[in-house]
């Protein structure tokens, strides 16, 4: 009988969250979710320095924006310790790792003549049992001398490591601190993980940590080490490529939904589909049609990803999350306010591919009246344009349908009567409504703005003092 599947994600708290780490948090995600498997998060916090509440409370705040939750209550790496330790003395006993007392400078003459050996690092004392196990010591682990190490994994295929060229790995160092690789693989063991799905940098370490498995008589779990995301250059994603955490992608307007949509095409493909929902997403998410090459990040895919599911998304939420934007620059929306911008939504998001870029489309709608109008907008407010827009707003003060389509109608047949073409109604109209602000066309802009605000700023264009 197979195992259960049980994934997990086990970043360090040392700071913001990498998208590279949300990444591979959303792969476990929906491989778990695919095999009705449990999806797990384990803190690895043994940098105390660097693992601080704040940078824990970040960590979560990413997986939270993102829709990632663990199946179970977090694990916290270094309230494990005693059981670490417990493991490496279950492996001394076994007689696969050993006490050393070799000095710093004993090991790195040791490992120099190892060098020219073409070998790994063997300790002096892997067979020797005078050592004062009073006095400070690492534990080794027992590297055989000469056999592959041989690891099936299910996105690089097979990979063959000389045990030669593998140190006896510290296990526990001489402060009784447990070592990385230890930690990981018992870790992984107690948490029943099924697959191991990761970058492909910790490649090198899983020879490591399956020698120590097959040590403890335990059984590996599957491993798939899936390539970096590298920059729109080829190379290593860095700052200069822009945002690489998380929180800078959603302070840059996008939609969590987009994110989990891009990055789950980012290096593993379902055919040609490009946009697609979760649901979709956890029903055909396999390691199979994951990439060797390293995935490229695209703004322009991201941005197109990001302006579908904007177009998508519920009108009432996404005036909340504009609400959010104009607040973080100062500028309050009021509850009142928001009638009018939900309204103007539908008018413009299709021309927004982030919050940010909506939010600035959407400003028209939030102007302070009376409005500060432009002055190459104000030259068209002529005598002969202001007259015209009075008699226009004594026709739409009598309108009793407000929409779009009904409007567009209406200003039509004004400009028959007053026997004009629309571009001596429109630009003195657009600025009257809106100083100059980018907005859509005429006819939505009045609809978004809604009957009142509409003639209110017509009236203050209109009054002896404007």
């Amino acid at each position: 009988m197979s195992r259960p599947v049980v994934t997990r994600i086990a970043p360090s708290p040392t700071g913001s969250m990498h998208i590279g780490t949300a990444r591979t948090a959303l792969f476990n995600h929906l491989y778990a979710r695919r095999h009705g498997g449990k999806f797990l998060i384990r803190v690895e916090d043994t940098d105390r320095e660097r693992s601080t509440q704040e940078n824990v409370d970040i960590l979560f705040q990413g997986f939270a924006w993102l829709g990632l939750a663990s199946d179970e209550e977090p694990v916290y790496q270094a309230q494990r310790a005693d059981r670490h330790r417990e493991v490496v003395d279950e492996l001394v006993q076994r007689g696969a790792a050993f006490r050393c007392w070799m000095t710093p400078e004993e090991t790195e003459a040791a490992r120099e003549v190892a060098r020219a050996e073409g070998r790994a690092l063997r300790s002096t004392w892997r067979d020797r049992t005078d050592g004062d196990p009073s006095q400070p010591h690492v534990i080794r682990f027992r590297t055989p001398d000469d056999q592959p190490v041989v690891v099936v994994d299910a996105v690089q295929g097979e990979v063959s490591f000389p045990s030669k060229d593998l140190d006896d790995l510290v296990l526990l160092r001489s402060s009784g601190e447990p070592t990385y690789n230890l930690a990981v693989v018992v870790d992984d063991h107690d948490m029943g993980i099924s697959h191991v799905i990761r970058g492909d940098d910790h490649l090198n370490n899983t020879p490591r940590q399956a020698l120590i498995y097959d040590a403890m008589d335990w059984e590996r779990p599957v491993f798939a080490h899936v390539p970096l995301i590298h920059g729109p250059d080829g190379k290593k994603l860095s700052k200069r490529h822009g945002a690489t955490s998380v929180a800078e992608y959603a302070d840059q307007g996008y939609l969590p939904e987009a994110m989990r949509n891009y990055l789950a095409r980012l290096g593993w493909s379902h055919g040609d589909d490009e946009l697609f929902s979760d649901a979709q997403a956890e029903s055909w998410f396999d390691l199979e049609h994951i990439g060797r090459a390293p995935a490229r990040l695209d703004f322009d895919k991201l941005n197109h990803v990001n302006g579908w599911w904007i177009r998508q998304a519920d009108d009432e939420r996404l005036a909340a999350l504009v609400q959010q934007v104009r607040a973080g620059r100062g500028d309050v929306v009021a509850d009142a306010d928001l009638p009018r911008l939900i309204r103007a939504i539908p008018m413009v998001k299709d021309r927004a591919d982030t919050l940010i870029a909506l939010a600035d489309q959407l400003a028209f709608a939030l102007l302070n009246r009376p409005l500060a109008i432009a002055e190459k907008p104000a030259a068209q407010l002529t005598d002969e344009a202001r007259a015209r827009l009075a008699r226009l707003a004594d026709r739409l003060a009598g309108l009793e349908t407000w929409d779009a389509a009904f409007l567009d109608d209406s200003l039509k047949g004004f400009a028959e009567a007053e026997e004009v073409g629309m571009g001596k109604i429109g630009p003195p109209l657009r600025a009257a409504l809106t100083g100059g602000v980018a907005s859509p066309d005429i006819a939505k802009t009045l609809a978004a703005l809604g009957k009142a605000e509409s003639l209110g700023r017509m009236a203050d264009v209109l009054s002896p003092q404007a």
